[in-house]
Parts: structure tokens; C-alpha cells; sequence
């Protein structure tokens, strides 16, 4: 258990998103739409070669072509680009990364964590829905909805779950602190949350969905 660069993960000034479009219905699209309307204030960048610019924003080809290390990167690419990006993501500087992607297979996740562990980079998945902060305005997701500001902090291992919780809270006006997919926890784990959020000025109550336990 560590919360290392968990504070970048939770309050980045940059956020970079890997297979941002415009396509409707994409992961990436709606990702990206959720950054832009969540009224969060730091920088962001989409990263996709296909594009010029995404929404009136310039958008980068590479990890090379950003012109900085972001400090948050959501990565919605497919499996095998997975490793890579988070090797160059490492060596560029960023310390916090969210894998929406889902379909690693063993060894790309464990080369995944490899390519993390050189640099201290931590990892929110794979195959997750991804976190939101709305005290910032954060919503690095591709949740339906987003949520309101609050004291409770819901950590949840399931993605279904994690719809069907924002769907109640916000007919019933519930806010949250942090609202977190763990997906298949390669790194960042309950404990980890725990650790973070048992000191977190927000947080005055914790609610789990733990389905396995290692």
C-alpha cells in the first residue's frame, strides 16, 4: 500500500487524453467531453494523430508533442499500445495515469507495471470507468453523468456499479468527494484508497464495493 503520486492522480494540473475524438458514442469522445464540461480550471491536452484539434484545441500527435509532461494521462488506446505510451509517459514525467482500456492480457499488464515501477508512475486500472473529483470539477471518466461535490468518498471495483450509484445520488442529491474505478486494480488498490482518502480534508465518510480481495 503506498499513496505515492496519488495526490497527482486526484488533483492534476494537466490532463492528457489518449484517443480523445469526436467520434460519438467512443470512450475517447466521451472522456474527453466529460474534462471539458466538468469545469475543471487546469490545462489539458488531446493527444490523437488523426486530429488537428478537438473542440477548438489543439491536438498533439504523440507524448513527444505535448508541450509538457502532463501530470494526469487517461489512455483510451487500444491493448498494445498500452505499454508504450505509459514507458514514454514515464521518461517524459508524468506520475499518474488512468488505463480505461480494457483487454490486456497478462503479460502486457505485467510490462505495463513494469514500465510504471522505473519511473514512480502510478496506475488507476486497467479496464475502469476512471475518477471523479467534483470539488474541482474533475471528471476524468466516461461515466453517463457526473456528480455532485460532497463529503463521501465511493470507491467501487465495479464499473456497473459505478453507473448505477451516480444514477441514485444525483436523484437524490448526493455529492461526493472523490468517485473512484479501481477496474482490475493492477496498482492503485483498496488499500491505497484508503491510505489517501483517511487523510483527505474532503472525505469524511468511505463507502467500498469490493468484489475479490488478494
Amino acid at each position: 500500500m503506498s499513496i505515492r503520486h496519488l495526490d497527482t492522480l486526484f488533483s492534476p494540473a494537466s490532463v492528457a487524453v489518449f484517443g480523445a475524438s469526436l467520434r460519438p458514442a467512443s470512450v475517447g469522445a466521451t472522456v474527453w467531453r466529460n474534462l471539458r464540461s466538468g469545469g475543471y480550471t487546469g490545462r489539458l491536452y488531446p493527444v490523437n494523430p488523426k486530429h488537428r484539434e478537438l473542440d477548438g484545441v489543439p491536438a498533439h500527435a504523440s507524448v513527444a508533442d505535448l508541450p509538457e509532461a502532463p501530470e494526469l494521462a487517461v489512455l483510451c488506446t487500444p491493448a498494445d499500445s498500452i505499454v508504450r505510451l505509459v514507458s514514454e509517459l514515464g521518461a517524459r514525467g508524468t506520475r499518474a495515469a488512468i488505463v480505461v482500456t480494457a483487454g490486456l492480457d497478462k503479460a502486457q499488464k505485467q510490462a505495463m507495471l513494469d514500465a510504471a515501477r522505473v519511473h514512480t508512475l502510478r496506475i488507476l486500472g486497467p479496464n475502469c470507468i476512471g475518477l471523479l473529483v467534483p470539488h474541482i470539477g474533475l471528471n476524468a471518466s466516461f461515466a453517463h453523468m457526473g456528480a455532485k461535490p460532497g463529503e463521501l468518498a465511493f470507491v467501487s471495483q465495479s464499473g456497473a456499479l459505478v453507473t448505477a450509484m451516480l444514477d441514485w445520488a444525483g436523484a437524490r442529491g448526493i455529492g461526493f468527494s472523490h468517485f473512484v474505478s479501481l477496474g482490475e486494480r493492477a496498482d492503485v488498490d483498496f488499500g491505497d484508497m484508503l491510505d489517501f482518502l483517511g487523510s483527505d480534508a474532503q472525505t469524511r465518510a468511505i463507502l467500498l464495493y469490493i468484489e475479490s480481495i488478494e
